[in-house]
């Protein structure tokens, strides 16, 4: 299934969100990008998009974080969505926000991830947040400029990804690595939440897949049985139950100087905190019965999200107004 601007057919009455967005890693050194560019449509209004830029240098005291809001939003040809000086299209990101400007390309051989399987769970009321990740895996050339600085992606890996809905889980977590030394082609892209159901906070859930020895294999599930999840901002530790009866051990670890705040603002009026390093170590088990444990390592390929409704986990949010 293609992209496409969903908030171009919801209801008028509907409120919804809808975001596009990429991550690049140097395979050389802890620096990353991560760009997205956001619908934002409270009920009964039209949307107004976002540009959304950060660069994460753990060498640095803290991400470069731009963003513009209240943008111009449109669906032009070739794009999946453009707003303001930005677009995100099949094959390319270009635009600025601030004093940040880009212009990229990428390529991948991989088709899309969606993360909830087949399509019930995409026209079903809930989850009321949808994803799919049309590139998991990418190479990116081009260039990011931010102020005086120009950095050149040549070769870099990461990923683009897609997801939209009415509300946002009530806590969620993403997690994206890449660049392993075991396996170069190997990725990870898996998303884990809760959400509110008749006033209580479900269980966590997670979805997506492992890509390994070239297989892609699912994890998690609605009926997925071991889930274990204990997450802060700086680190993370996940059992996560596969198909086949398999299970992925995965450690994640983000230096703190290198942790993005945003503010996420929900079609409802409420907010999320939303802590992201894209920089992060992570190192995994995969474990079979019967079968030798497989490990998988990378220094600073992984890209690791938490959203919370909580405000003292001691990340700086970025002064920036949502919309």
């Amino acid at each position: 299934m293609p992209p496409s601007a969903v908030f171009a057919t919801a209801a008028p009455e509907a409120g919804m969100y809808e975001s596009f967005y990429l991550r690049a890693v140097s395979p050389d050194e802890p620096l990353g990008v991560w760009i997205r560019c956001t619908a934002q449509k409270p009920a009964s209004q039209s949307p107004l998009g976002a540009v959304w830029c950060t660069v994460f240098d753990a060498d640095e005291p803290s991400p470069s974080m731009h963003k513009s809001s209240g943008e111009p939003l449109a669906v032009p040809a070739g794009a999946w969505i453009a707003a303001g000086e930005s677009r995100i299209g099949p094959g390319f990101a270009e635009g600025r926000t601030g004093p940040a400007s880009w212009s990229l390309r990428w390529s991948s051989v991989e088709p899309e991830l969606r993360h909830l399987g087949g399509g019930l769970l995409y026209r079903a009321p809930i989850p009321r947040t949808k994803l799919t990740s049309p590139a998991p895996s990418a190479t990116f050339e081009g260039t990011v400029r931010v102020a005086a600085r120009t950095i050149e992606l040549d070769g870099w890996r990461g990923m683009v990804g897609h997801n939209w809905g009415s509300e946002h889980a009530e806590r969620w977590i993403w997690l994206h690595g890449i660049c392993f030394d075991e396996d170069p082609e190997a990725w990870l892209d898996v998303a884990i939440g809760r959400v509110l159901i008749g006033g209580r906070l479900s269980p966590w859930v997670a979805n997506g897949c492992l890509h390994v020895a070239g297989r892609r294999l699912r994890l998690g599930g609605l009926l997925a049985r071991g889930l274990r999840v204990a997450e802060r901002p700086e680190r993370c530790a996940l059992q996560i139950p596969g198909e086949g009866g398999l299970t992925l051990e995965a450690h994640v670890e983000a230096p703190p100087a290198a942790i993005a705040g945003w503010r996420y603002s929900d079609p409802d009026g409420g907010s999320h905190d939303v802590l992201n390093c894209s920089v992060a170590a992570l190192r995994l088990v995969l474990r079979r019965r019967g079968e030798p444990a497989v490990s998988l390592s990378s220094e600073h390929g992984a890209a690791y999200e938490l959203g919370c409704r909580e405000h003292d986990h001691g990340i700086a949010i970025a002064p920036f107004a949502d919309g």
